[in-house]
C-alpha cells in the first residue's frame, strides 16, 4: 500500500468478495484470522489468494470472511473451514502457496488436506 486510495479500494474489493448474507448459510465458509498476529504472520497475502483462488475457479458456493482472534497465535495465519453438516477444519501456518491445494482438495473434492491441520501437531 503506497496510499489511502490504495487501501480504500482494496477494501472496497474485498467487501465485494467477501460479504456475508444471510442466503450463505449452506455455503462453504473460509474464515481467515485476521487479529494483529494473523495479519504480522502473513495472513493478508492468504486472505487474498483464497479470494482469488475461488473466484478463478468461479466457485459461487463458497463465502470468505475474516475474523478477530482465533486462539492459536503461535500457529497463524489460521484458516477455519466450515463445510455445511461437517466438523470444522483448522488449518495453521497458513500461506498462499498451499491454498491452491486447499481449495482443489477440500472445498471442491471434500477431501480435507491434513498435513496442513492443526491435527497434524497433535500427532
Amino acid at each position: 500500500m503506497k496510499n489511502l486510495a490504495e487501501l480504500q479500494a482494496l477494501r472496497d474489493q474485498m467487501k465485494t468478495n467477501m460479504g456475508v448474507r444471510h442466503d450463505d448459510l449452506d455455503n462453504i465458509r473460509v474464515v481467515v484470522g485476521m487479529a494483529t498476529c494473523g495479519i504480522a504472520a502473513g495472513a493478508r497475502p492468504v486472505l487474498t489468494a483464497f479470494s482469488e483462488e475461488v473466484s478463478k475457479r468461479k466457485l459461487s458456493n463458497v463465502t470468505i470472511a475474516q475474523t478477530g482472534c482465533i486462539g492459536v497465535c503461535q500457529y497463524e495465519p489460521v484458516v477455519e473451514i466450515y463445510v455445511p453438516g461437517k466438523e470444522k477444519v483448522t488449518y495453521i501456518k497458513m500461506a498462499p502457496e498451499k491454498v491452491a491445494k486447499i481449495v482443489s482438495d477440500h472445498i471442491v473434492n471434500g477431501n480435507p488436506v491434513n498435513e496442513y491441520t492443526i491435527g497434524a501437531i497433535a500427532k
